[in-house]
């Protein structure tokens, strides 16, 4: 009988209460020196190893782990550094720089991650020097190899990599060719150091052009080929499905394939016997993007048809861990509802008990875990009913008829200036939040708290010269999270944290039973900081597309259904603004193209039902009332017909760190809707000058008429210093001043 191995494909770096964090942050802060960071760091490695093997992992992932992102690493190692930053000693603060800018120079682009809440650094091209820099990955190989952990080397493949990266003028498959050495160079001094397999990710060939890029793959792959290399290395994707036969073709030892995001199609791949049996398939199976526990009886069934597709069988999660929190021990949940989760410790267990099942005849975890499985199944979190037919999902009138209303109402100025919604959250804004969260400070004395530092920000704001305020969001940990507090349906976790970017990490709420509004949100609140200015102040909300994509969503009923009843809760809150008297309401949506499906032939319907959930909870209010949304770091050519769909009196869309990229998508329609683009990044701490400002307003307005037109940061700036927040918001405003001063619209 076969012998059944496990191995994963990533880890979570930020630790069970995110050390990973807090070492890099300390750091930023000149906290702690360098050589401490990289011990934090170290140590933190250690026992992300550690803890994998205990789970009996055939093979640990080594190469997962990093200071800020893997891709961004990669580009480091083989010297892809941006133009305005080279000529600078390799170390941590180079790093750090690209990824978040400088005083000097702006950082690099930040792009989603296919189709998950992950960000990469967008490596760049413009006059660069490929070489092999430090072999980081070589060294934290041979670092696992003393402390005794049987690892396997992770490393983004070229083609991927390439095909992620921008500017340069050498083709794709130049660029490819160029890196081809440099890939050698890395993949033979790991075979050297004793690897027995590489892990090359190499997603990209789950997308709708892959084929356009077969030749150059293959081109690739035999080059690895007539070095030797070629039985060291598993080609792995996920997120999709592959052309298999075409993957199948290619030299290398084996082929990572996921099993639960492909709509069933890799799995008739196999049954059709497109896999050659001599090679490894390395089946994702467990579910690395969601927290379900698996029904772990269906996995056995899926590996009983597995095993008859080829000679040596690894099941691995469906990706990388990376997208779920790191472990259910530290949480205190209700029993019925812990009994369905299982977060990346969880993963390995299931995959563990299957191993056991399979190669030891040893049934009790197993037979534990689909008990649990069952429990859960068998309990009832859905009984509502809805009336989805009974709201509104179109407005009262067209914009040009609605525009003219909200300008008598709102008498705005040219070009007016807002921000996107939060403010700094201070070490003091989340001590008063915990003390009060644990009971060391009365429920008055936190609404005495929040009441003044929105007093105190109206104020700032007012000084600055904006002309749409905004109360700050003090009382919210997260867009998401919050909402997953109040609404019916939603479990909030304390340590189920994942990594968004960089840093930054996010806890999403975890969405088990049917969704209801109950009460009021944010009324409160808002309602209090109009009450202390003349100039009109947004209510803020989170959209049902993004707090669905930014859940972790239950999977016994249809996404769009769940979306709904978002929407409706939403809706209830947007009605609950508007008759409290507030003018403007932003509903934001960052997260509507990050769920678009990698596959073309699912777009239309997923932006259907993500443009109905919109209109859902907006289109009730009164033609008066301006509906604002927001969306930031992404690619939204593909999906910016979906955008002008969703009819917001006023979208304001990131375009700082795309340089202003996103303008060439308006060249391809005639967008006639309230806008604003992203004037400065608000992830780096840098401060933007009055000419950079300018010149991106300028260049929207090329393509944008200036009735239209309003004036933002790119997102929002809880994750900046106050300090910072003046300053370059003054700047913003004394911009406009000077445009709209200017005799010449187009100039300064």
């Amino acid at each position: 009988m076969m012998t059944i191995q496990t191995s994963n494909l990533g880890f979570p770096r930020l630790g069970r209460k995110r050390e990973w964090k807090k070492a890099i942050e300390s750091y930023w802060a000149n906290k702690i020196d360098a050589p401490t960071l990289n011990q934090q760091l170290t140590d933190l490695h250690k026992e992300n190893l550690l803890l994998q093997k205990n789970y009996n992992l055939t093979s640990v992932p080594v190469g997962d782990f990093s200071l800020y992102d893997h891709i961004l690493d990669t580009s480091l190692l083989f010297n892809i550094i941006p133009e305005r930053f080279q000529g600078r000693a390799l170390d941590n603060d180079l790093l750090f720089d690209i990824a978040r800018g400088n005083k000097e120079h702006v950082a690099s682009a930040l792009i989603k991650w296919f189709n998950t809440n992950y960000h990469y650094i967008v490596p760049e091209w413009d006059n660069v020097e490929p070489k092999l820099n430090d072999n980081v990955l070589l060294e934290r190989f041979k670092y696992a190899q003393s402390i005794n952990v049987n690892a396997h080397p992770v490393i983004v493949g070229p083609i991927t990599f390439v095909k992620l990266s921008k500017g340069g003028s050498q083709s794709f498959e130049e660029k490819v060719n160029t890196l081809l050495p440099l890939y050698k160079e890395v993949l033979q001094s790991l075979v050297d150091a004793g690897a027995e397999y590489i892990q090359i990710d190499e997603p990209v060939l789950v997308e709708d052009d892959s084929a356009s890029f077969e030749d150059i793959t293959r081109t690739a792959y035999n080059y690895f080929d007539e070095a030797g290399l070629s039985n060291h290395l598993v080609i792995q994707t996920y997120f999709e499905r592959v052309n298999l036969k075409f993957l199948n073709s290619l030299p290398v030892k084996g082929l990572g394939l996921d099993f639960v995001h492909d709509n069933g199609y890799n799995l008739k791949q196999i049954k059709d016997g497109d896999l050659d049996k001599n090679k490894s398939l390395y089946a994702g199976i467990i579910d690395g993007r969601n927290v379900w526990a698996a029904d772990i009886e269906a996995k056995k069934s899926l590996i009983d048809t597995l095993q008859n597709a080829t000679n040596n069988l690894v099941i691995q999660p469906s990706s990388s861990l990376l997208h779920v929190p790191v472990s259910l021990d530290d949480e205190t949940l209700d029993e019925s509802i812990a009994e369905g989760l299982s977060f990346a410790t969880e993963k390995l267990d299931e995959l563990d008990a299957l191993r056991r099942l399979f190669n030891d005849d040893d049934s009790q975890k197993f037979d534990e875990l689909k008990a649990r499985y069952d429990r859960f199944q068998n309990q009832s979190f859905k009984n509502l009913e809805y009336d989805f037919d009974s709201v509104r999902t179109t407005r009262q009138s067209p914009f040009k008829v609605r525009k003219k209303a909200q300008d008598a109402r709102l008498n705005l100025p040219d070009l007016p200036t807002t921000t996107i919604g939060s403010f700094p959250q201070s070490q003091e804004v989340r001590k008063f939040r915990a003390d009060w969260k644990n009971n060391r400070i009365t429920d008055e004395d936190y609404k005495t708290f929040l009441k003044n530092e929105i007093a105190r920000w109206i104020k700032i704001q007012e000084d600055i010269g904006l002309d749409v305020l905004v109360h700050g969001e003090f009382e919210r940990n997260d867009m998401v999270e919050f909402f997953g507090e109040k609404l019916q349906g939603f479990l909030v976790t304390k340590y189920g944290w994942v990594q968004s970017y960089g840093s930054r990490a996010v806890k999403p709420p975890i969405i088990y039973g049917d969704v209801k509004w109950t009460e009021p949100l944010t009324v409160k609140e808002t309602l209090y900081a109009q009450s202390l200015t003349d100039r009109p102040v947004k209510g803020m909300l989170t959209g049902p597309v993004t707090i669905l994509n930014w859940s972790f969503e239950r999977v016994d009923l249809p996404r769009e259904t769940v979306q709904d009843q978002i929407a409706l809760a939403i809706n209830e809150e947007v009605l609950a603004l508007e008759k409290a008297g507030i003018q403007i309401i932003q509903v934001d949506e960052p997260a509507l193209r990050e769920g678009l499906p990698l596959r073309s032939e699912y777009h239309e319907d997923y932006l259907n039902k993500a443009v109905r959930s919109f209109k859902l909870a907006t289109s009730s209010v009164a033609d008066e009332t301006q509906i604002h949304t927001h969306m930031c770091y992404s690619q939204f050519g593909q999906i910016i017909h979906a955008i002008y769909d969703l009819d917001a009196d006023v979208i304001s869309i990131e375009t700082s760190r795309s340089h202003g990229d996103l303008i060439k998508d308006f060249e391809d329609i005639t967008y006639d809707l309230g806008i604003g683009l992203g004037v400065y990044d608000i992830h780096s701490p840098r401060i933007p000058t009055e000419s950079e400002i300018t010149e991106a307003i300028n260049r929207a307005l090329q393509e944008i008429d200036r009735s239209l037109f309003w004036v933002n940061p790119d997102c929002g700036l809880k994750t900046r210093k106050e300090d910072e927040v003046r300053e370059a918001l003054t700047v913003l405003v004394n911009s406009v001043d000077k445009l709209r001063k200017s005799t010449n619209p187009a100039t300064v």
